[in-house]
């Protein structure tokens, strides 16, 4: 995984011009100023969203891949979008024009219909210059709700975050080597490594007041990644359904760290939570996720300043977390659940004491 879990090439940027899946180009680029009329619900149901077209050879091949990536990008978009419009109640139906496209679209990717991480990060940048880095200030977003920077700002920071962990990914791909022949000096090696690497995100989530604002994420672009509950997917299935809403923790970095590093996370909901939200990650990151869970722990091979330093970044990067929850969530809400419906500044601390906790003492 040379770019971590971010795509292998860069996300598809639009459909070739004048197909008729360039339709949901226009229409992504409209979606932010579509949102402002409180008839936007009216002019999603008009909608005539092209079908993802069939290859009887293979539905999903590698090099329709990125397409279909953005086909379940922009239809996700509209789903979030009609359910949640900030302007007017949460909808309960999701009309079939949606619904049945997304749905057909998430079978393919093997995933719930609902737009989740992969679909408003991993999918969703760009660079301004295709030479230079997947950082700030060379990326931008593909699609977004709202008109306000911020929400551009909010999405590329993860992205930033996501393409340091490749160094992340590519350490724990050495250590198997190093931990079988019980080779001391390489895996701490490989644990600076992975502390350097999860330092600079640290340092990238910092960043996030930079240029989003505290007093509009709540009530501009929040309420739009918001889960589903109990809505009607016409067409699809008449039972009302349930689907956790985009949120940070459905990417894989942490998952991946907390299976190597082997931190014991007490039994409880939230762990119950952790492992039912890897089914909105996608397949292959799950399975990578598995395997790192089979590796051997590098614990008692490290040495425990190093090791600890890994732990440490670790849950700093989670007190930036919860610091941002509290600043740009918690004091405006009432509601305790986050995006993805669970409550989530309790179980941000619970992660923290158990991360340091997990910490060797050192001589």
């Amino acid at each position: 995984m040379i770019r971590g879990f971010l795509p292998e090439d860069d996300p598809a940027r639009a459909f070739a011009p004048g197909s008729a899946l360039s339709a949901l180009d226009e229409i992504g680029r409209d979606l932010p100023s579509l949102l402002e009329d409180e008839g936007f619900r009216a002019y999603a149901r008009a909608l005539n969203i092209p079908e993802w077209p069939e290859w009887p050879e293979d539905r999903a091949s590698r090099q329709r891949l990125p397409e279909l990536r953005l086909y379940y990008v922009r239809v996700g978009f509209l789903a979030s979008a009609y359910i949640n419009q900030v302007s007017q109640p949460r909808a309960t139906t999701l009309p079939a024009n949606l619904a049945r496209p997304l749905a057909h679209a998430c079978a393919l990717l093997g995933r719930p219909p609902i737009l989740s991480y992969d679909g408003y990060a991993l999918y969703n940048w760009k660079r301004f210059d295709p030479s230079g880095p997947i950082a700030l200030g060379n990326i931008d977003t593909l699609q977004n709700f709202v008109h306000l920077y911020d929400e551009h700002w909010f999405i590329l920071v993860h992205v930033e975050i996501e393409a340091i962990a490749a160094a992340i990914l590519d350490a724990i791909g050495r250590s198997a080597r190093a931990i079988a022949d019980r080779d001391r000096e390489a895996t701490s090696a490989i644990l600076r490594d992975i502390a350097a690497a999860v330092w600079k995100q640290v340092a990238v989530l910092r960043r996030i007041p930079e240029k989003m604002d505290a007093a509009l994420y709540h009530r501009t672009f929040r309420p739009y990644i918001r889960f589903f509950e109990n809505v009607v997917y016409e067409g699809v299935d008449e039972r009302p359904m349930n689907f956790r809403g985009e949120t940070g923790a459905q990417s894989s970095i942490m998952p991946a760290l907390v299976a190597f590093m082997k931190i014991p996370h007490r039994q409880s909901m939230l762990t119950d939570h952790l492992k039912e939200i890897r089914r909105f990650m996608p397949a292959g990151h799950q399975r990578f996720i598995g395997e790192v869970e089979a590796l051997p722990s590098p614990r008692d091979l490290a040495d425990p300043a190093v090791y600890n330093d890994v732990l440490e970044a670790m849950a700093a990067f989670r007190e930036t977390h919860y610091k941002w929850a509290q600043e740009y969530i918690n004091r405006w809400v009432e509601d305790p659940r986050g995006t993805g419906g669970t409550p989530y500044m309790a179980w941000l601390k619970q992660l923290i004491d158990e991360t340091r906790a997990h910490m060797l003492p050192v001589p």
